[in-house]
């Protein structure tokens, strides 16, 4: 796998066939780039606490290790993330992929990834995981958002090793943009992929109607009493 790996995000590049979550093979003192990779992990973990769970062999599950500039917020690292992924699941697919905010990717209305960004001593571990193999029975059932696989909505299975270098090398152009420029500098693809844009949410308990993604990295819902600017919190949505 990593004489394939194109740019610098891979070096080093350390894999497990098993672990317990790719964000723990990872810390402060290795350089920027740094990625892990396992097969299956027996402890994977989403926003919020919620696992990751995906049968050996079928997923990608990636973490890296980055150092933003301190003018950088690092928690929009997941939304630069999510977009990666989006654009890779695109290639892979060639089907149009979503960003729901603030870090799922969404294909035909299912989740197929999603990323978690998690600080550690100065330096931000990003971990992303994609639905990449798994047959529709393969797949976690009473989720908020329906789960989805590349295999499961397109029918066919997907090289896992071309996909994760197309996936690296993206993760490492969107984020020199951020860091040059931040969110502004990826805006224009980030919001053409916003899922929530006009969908009837909910956020911790108040109704509204998403607007969109701002350039700041918060969610604008626009509600009864008065626009909602959420920086954080569960979102569900309708349809």
């Amino acid at each position: 796998m990593q004489p394939l790996l194109q740019g610098r995000f891979g070096r080093p590049y350390l894999y497990l066939d098993r672990c317990e979550t790719t964000q723990r093979m990872l810390d402060a003192a290795q350089p920027e780039g740094a990625v892990a990779l396992c097969d299956e992990q027996t402890a994977g973990r989403g926003r919020l606490g919620r696992s990751w769970e995906a049968p050996a062999g079928t997923a990608i599950l990636v973490s890296t290790v980055l150092r933003p500039p301190p003018e950088r917020k690092a928690a929009e690292l997941t939304l630069v993330g999510g977009l990666a992924a989006a654009i890779a699941v695109e290639r892979a697919t060639g089907l149009a992929a979503q960003l729901k905010w603030p870090n799922d990717v969404m294909l035909d209305r299912r989740k197929v990834a999603g990323g978690l960004a998690e600080r550690k001593d100065g330096a931000v571990v990003l971990g992303i995981g994609i639905n990449v193999n798994q047959r529709p029975a393969e797949l976690p059932t009473g989720t908020k958002a329906p789960a989805g696989s590349l295999r499961s909505v397109t029918g066919r299975e997907h090289d896992r090793a071309a996909l994760l270098v197309d996936l690296l090398l993206e993760l490492e152009r969107r984020y020199d943009a951020w860091r040059d420029g931040g969110l502004d500098a990826v805006y224009d693809d980030l919001g053409a992929r916003d899922f929530l844009r006009g969908r009837r949410v909910t956020v911790d308990g108040v109704e509204g109607t998403a607007q969109r993604i701002t350039r700041d990295g918060r969610l604008l819902v626009e509600t009864a009493a008065e626009p909602l600017l959420v920086e954080s919190g569960e979102v569900d949505y309708r349809g």
